[in-house]
């Protein structure tokens, strides 16, 4: 068995060695994305593992099916990149990782919530101008007792609810399938609409489909509480940025974590430090201090890159010794 996988960064290659010397399989890896133009370095390999990032030239599909490629293995939770039906056709099984560290990405959204909850870009502006005064402007106000909108109560939902709670907040919820272990402290709402209305935070963690993305628009954000914290942990595409931007201009929103951004592909990963931001709507969102932006970092831990290594290729693994994958996504 001969294993290639793209996109591997210094922070994966040891993981991934790991992982080939357990197992006694032969890997190689490279740190470029796949292309057309790269994309005869697949031959002669059985499986192939990517942690591609933005739009897949799903035309390749063909290609690799033609050189004998049965399956992908997409190293996050998000494979919307990939066209599943175009993958099916050319008999391609595509897997994610649904789950590699939850926890991660729940304890980056308490952090950002904390972060503005506790006027910690305030803080910061007046101690940059030896202002040491104590004042109005950088009075905060204690976590506990505030409400918070959690959209979305899946594997990671679920944990930023239940933080929130322990923190003392009032949490409410929405999803289209209620999770009943976490109606024990998520109140349910009907509509994303109600689920937003008085919370004075709200967070997203649902996936991007057809039906999700840019649902957080002018006509959404109209719906928010005056003065509330928004946080994006999810998927980028969620959101219309330029509708947040307009949010946050008419003191709509107090504050927003941005850690994934709709257009984050060609930026997000890549250092971009000798090079000019071209995309003016990123640059507007470096430059404000209502904004914590990071380039998709929530779930970046050690145990998130480690388990992302080994699942993914664990799923390689067992689609090309027994044909399937519990974690299949284009059954």
């Amino acid at each position: 068995m001969k294993l290639k996988l793209f996109d591997v960064g210094n922070d994966e290659a040891p993981f991934v060695e790991k992982w080939a010397n357990e197992n006694n399989v032969e890997v190689d890896y490279v740190p470029d994305s796949l292309t057309r133009d790269n994309i005869n370095e697949v031959s002669g390999y059985d499986g192939l593992c990517l942690s591609h990032n933005g739009p897949f030239d799903n035309s390749l599909l063909k290609d690799l099916n033609d050189m004998g490629i049965k399956q992908i293995a997409q190293r996050s939770a998000g494979f919307d990149m990939y066209d599943l039906e175009e993958a099916t056709a050319n008999s391609i099984k595509v897997t994610n990782v649904p789950s590699y560290s939850p926890n991660s990405i729940a304890e980056y959204a308490l952090t950002g919530a904390l972060y503005f909850v506790r006027k910690v870009p305030t803080v910061q502006q007046h101690v940059a101008k030896q202002d040491f005064r104590w004042q109005p402007t950088i009075m905060a106000r204690p976590i506990k007792g505030l409400t918070v909108a959690v959209i979305g109560t899946g594997r990671i939902g679920y944990i930023v609810a239940e933080l929130f709670h322990h923190m003392g907040c009032d949490v409410i919820g929405y999803d289209i399938q209620i999770n009943p272990q976490a109606e024990k402290f998520i109140t349910y709402k009907d509509t994303v609409q109600e689920a937003v209305k008085d919370a004075d935070i709200v967070t997203l963690h649902t996936p991007a489909t057809k039906d999700t993305i840019k649902m957080f628009n002018q006509e959404m954000f109209s719906h928010f509480k005056d003065g509330a914290i928004f946080i994006n942990c999810a998927r980028g595409v969620l959101v219309d940025t330029e509708a947040l931007i307009q949010a946050l201009d008419t003191n709509k929103l107090s504050g927003a974590v941005i850690d994934t951004y709709e257009n984050e592909a060609t930026y997000f990963r890549k250092d971009w430090s000798s090079k000019e931001i071209e995309d003016d709507l990123l640059a507007s969102l470096m430059e404000r201090d209502d904004i914590l932006l990071s380039p998709h970092i929530a779930f970046y831990t050690n145990e998130s890159v480690e388990n992302l290594v080994e699942r993914s290729l664990n799923s390689t693994m067992e689609i090309l010794r027994h044909g399937d994958s519990e974690f299949v996504v284009n059954k």
